[in-house]
């Protein structure tokens, strides 16, 4: 298993950038995917970008295509998700969330995740 420690929320304007970082301890990333979901207000959680380190595959949200970027560390265990151009529909609380196995960008399929971090952004 995994644990998972978020950091790099906050609050920007529109147009602005954050990175989001999740450190892992208690395994590598080797054997895992690792995904970054987002959950708004009276919304369910999405996929918004995942990864898998073994064989460096990622998925993207259309939403995030182009402003997004998701890349992974080895030497800190950490997996960051640079966000650009951000945009009032982008705030939400982001959650990383590990998964044994195949990538997936469904909530239900995996295993561990980190507490989340706030993703404010005004117009």
């Amino acid at each position: 298993e995994v644990q998972l420690v978020e950091s790099g929320g906050g609050s920007v304007q529109t147009g602005g950038s954050l990175r989001l970082s999740c450190a892992a301890s208690g395994s590598t990333f080797d054997d895992y995917a690792i995904g970054w979901f987002r959950q708004a207000p009276g919304q369910e959680r999405e996929a918004v970008s995942c990864t898998r380190n073994s064989d460096g595959s990622t998925y993207y949200a259309d939403s995030a295509k182009g402003r997004f970027a998701i890349s992974v560390d080895n030497a800190r265990n950490t997996v960051h998700l640079q966000m650009n151009s951000l945009k009032p529909e982008d705030t939400a609380v982001y959650f990383c969330a590990a998964l044994r196995g195949e990538p997936s960008s469904i909530p239900y399929d995996y295993d561990y995740w980190g507490q989340g971090t706030q993703v404010t952004v005004s117009s």
